[in-house]
């Protein structure tokens, strides 16, 4: 089905009418302060599916539930551990995804068939606005095509989603740019199945950390995971993207010297000046890296890049997140110097 995509502000009457979208079985855009995501009725399996048909996604790639409120994860999944309740006063609502057994009211598309599903209780006062006017749980997953870079506003919600869905919600920048860190609990500790702007640093306060080996390498392609963007190459422009691992001199020097029609440089912000090479750089710190990855992924694509040199980050902090976003946006390649 084609649709004539609406693009709705982030009023109360435009909410609403999404909410009646989402209410009869219908997707739309919806901003969260992670990245946009697309929205649907976690409990309707022919809800879910038009997600699935809009994105082009693998359905064996779990979606992650979103509620207005942590109180009512005990509605949808069988066991809420001691520290999830802790850890969720501490960052509900916010950018934290908890794996927990679920309850059969979700259904198996969403969960990707796993006897697991992700709950999340969004930050952003047009998605909690969204779940409350809807008065059902939503699944929702990155708003773009799969395996191209998450969307980070409104406008990169239209240009892959125009006429494949009925509306959008604008709802501004999204200040965090990467998805939510997804953890799971394992005899008292942390596993972190995806970084994100919550940090395994802070998540350590709560308890033992483990990191997901997926989080820097590749999942088989038959493999179950249990986080969204552990498997598949992700987050991709149309340019072939190399990590470059190596200090700023390395880095410079490398770049420099891989001169050539359509390759740019994807430096710190204070490396650019540096560049000898066409460059569009992407932020000093983690947070702004975070913030800009996604949108510097997509302006590649609009300048026509066919090669891209991106400068590896920390891997330290919300660090950990852009470097994983970028890892599979490489397809894993990665240079060391």
């Amino acid at each position: 089905m084609t649709f004539d995509t609406k693009l709705l502000t982030s009023s109360d009457d435009d909410i609403r009418e999404a909410a009646e979208i989402i209410k009869n079985g219908g997707i739309v855009g919806m901003p969260t302060e992670t990245v946009y995501g697309l929205a649907a009725n976690a409990e309707d399996p022919d809800a879910v599916e038009k997600i699935f048909a809009a994105k082009g996604r693998p359905q064996d790639n779990p979606l992650i539930v979103h509620l207005a409120d942590f109180s009512h994860t005990k509605d949808f999944v069988k066991d809420i551990p001691d520290i999830a309740s802790i850890m969720a006063e501490r960052f509900c609502p916010g950018p934290l995804t908890m794996i927990f057994p679920k309850k059969d009211r979700i259904p198996d598309i969403t969960s990707a068939g796993l006897d697991t599903v992700g709950i999340r209780i969004p930050a952003h006062k047009a998605a909690r606005k969204l779940i409350e006017y809807s008065g059902k749980a939503i699944a929702a997953p990155s708003a773009n095509l799969s395996g191209s870079p998450s969307p980070t506003t409104a406008e990169h919600v239209m240009k892959d989603m125009d006429g494949k869905i009925p509306a959008v919600i604008d709802g501004g920048s999204c200040p965090v740019g990467v998805e939510s860190t997804v953890i799971s609990f394992e005899n008292g500790k942390i596993r972190i199945l995806r970084p994100g702007f919550i940090s395994a640093e802070e998540l350590s306060e709560f308890g033992e950390i483990i990191i997901d080996k997926h989080i820097t390498s590749a999942a088989d392609d038959n493999e179950k995971v249990r986080s969204p963007g552990m498997k598949y190459k992700h987050y991709s422009p149309k340019a072939n993207v190399t990590v470059i691992d190596g200090d700023r001199e390395k880095y410079i020097g490398f770049v420099n010297s891989h001169t050539g029609s359509n390759i740019y440089a994807m430096p710190f912000d204070s490396d650019e000046q540096l560049c000898t090479i066409p460059a569009v750089p992407y932020g000093d710190t983690s947070e702004e890296q975070a913030a800009r990855l996604f949108a510097v992924l997509r302006k590649f694509d609009e300048i026509g890049a066919e090669q891209v040199y991106a400068r590896c980050p920390s891997m330290d902090g919300v660090g950990l997140a852009v470097y994983n976003r970028l890892l599979r946006a490489a397809g894993f390649e990665v240079i060391k110097l």
